[in-house]
C-alpha cells in the first residue's frame, strides 16, 4: 500500500470504523432495544427516523462536537483543551447506560489503538479516569492527519451502522432494508458533519428526549440482548 499520508490516514480510518475493530460497539443499542420492546420503533421507517434524530439532534450531535473539539485541540497540541473536551464528552450523557457506553468504548478504542500503532502510546492524556469514545477517536484522527470532515463522516457513519445493526438483530428489519436505511441516511450524515464544523462551542447540546427515556427504561428492562 502507498505510504502517502492521505492513503495511510484513510487506511486507519477504515480500520477504526470497521466492526472488526474491538470497541465492543455491537453490544450497545443506545436505548433502541427498549424502544423496540414498547413498540415505539417497529418498522424500517421508524428505525430510520430514530437513527436520523439521534445523529442530528441527540448523542450523535454531542459526539460530533467532541470529535471536532478534540481533533482541533490535538492538531494544535493543546492538551488543556483536549482534556476539557474529553471531560465534557464524559459528563454530557443523559443516562448511566449512555455514560457507560461512551467510557467503555473509549477505553477499548485506546487499548486497541495503542496496541496496534506504537506511536499512539501516551497520546490520550486525561486528568480523570475516563476517556470517552468520541474524544479518543478525534485525537487518533488528528494524529493520523485524517481531515476533520473525513473523521466526522467516518465516526457518524459507524454510529448509524451500529444502530442499524442493532435494529437488524432485534428483528425490526432485514439486511436489505438495513442497507436502504444507510443509503437514506447519507445526506443526514453529510448535514451533521457540516453542521458540526460550523457550529460554535456555545451551541453544544442535544434534545432527543424519547431516546433518553428509552435508555432509562432499558436500565431495568427484564429481558434484553444489549448492555445499553
Amino acid at each position: 500500500m502507498s505510504t502517502e499520508p492521505r492513503l495511510a490516514g484513510l487506511y486507519r480510518l477504515l480500520a477504526w470504523i470497521s466492526p472488526a475493530f474491538p470497541t465492543g460497539g455491537f453490544s450497545y443499542s443506545h436505548g433502541l432495544e427498549a424502544a423496540v420492546a414498547d413498540g415505539a420503533v417497529h418498522d424500517r421507517a421508524g428505525l430510520q427516523g430514530w437513527i436520523a434524530a439521534v445523529l442530528a439532534k441527540g448523542s450523535g450531535r454531542v459526539d460530533a462536537d467532541i470529535v471536532r473539539d478534540v481533533w482541533r485541540a490535538a492538531a494544535a497540541g493543546d492538551d488543556t483543551a483536549l482534556a476539557e473536551a474529553n471531560r465534557r464528552g464524559c459528563a454530557y450523557r443523559a443516562t448511566a447506560e449512555l455514560a457507560l457506553e461512551a467510557s467503555q468504548q473509549g477505553a477499548a478504542f485506546v487499548a486497541a489503538y495503542e496496541a496496534a500503532w506504537a506511536e499512539a502510546a501516551g497520546l490520550f492524556k486525561s486528568d480523570n479516569d475516563a476517556i470517552c469514545y468520541a474524544a479518543a477517536f478525534g485525537a487518533a484522527a488528528a494524529q493520523a492527519s485524517i481531515g476533520l470532515r473525513e473523521a466526522l463522516t467516518g465516526y457518524l457513519h459507524a454510529f448509524a451502522a451500529n444502530l442499524m445493526s442493532a435494529g437488524l438483530r432485534l428483528g425490526v428489519i432485514g439486511q436489505n432494508d438495513g442497507q436502504r436505511i444507510l443509503a437514506a441516511l447519507e445526506p443526514v450524515v453529510a448535514g451533521a458533519v457540516e453542521a458540526a464544523v460550523a457550529r460554535g462551542a456555545e451551541d453544544f447540546g442535544a434534545a432527543t428526549f424519547a431516546a433518553d427515556l428509552a435508555s432509562m427504561a432499558h436500565e431495568t428492562q427484564y429481558s434484553r440482548l444489549f448492555r445499553a
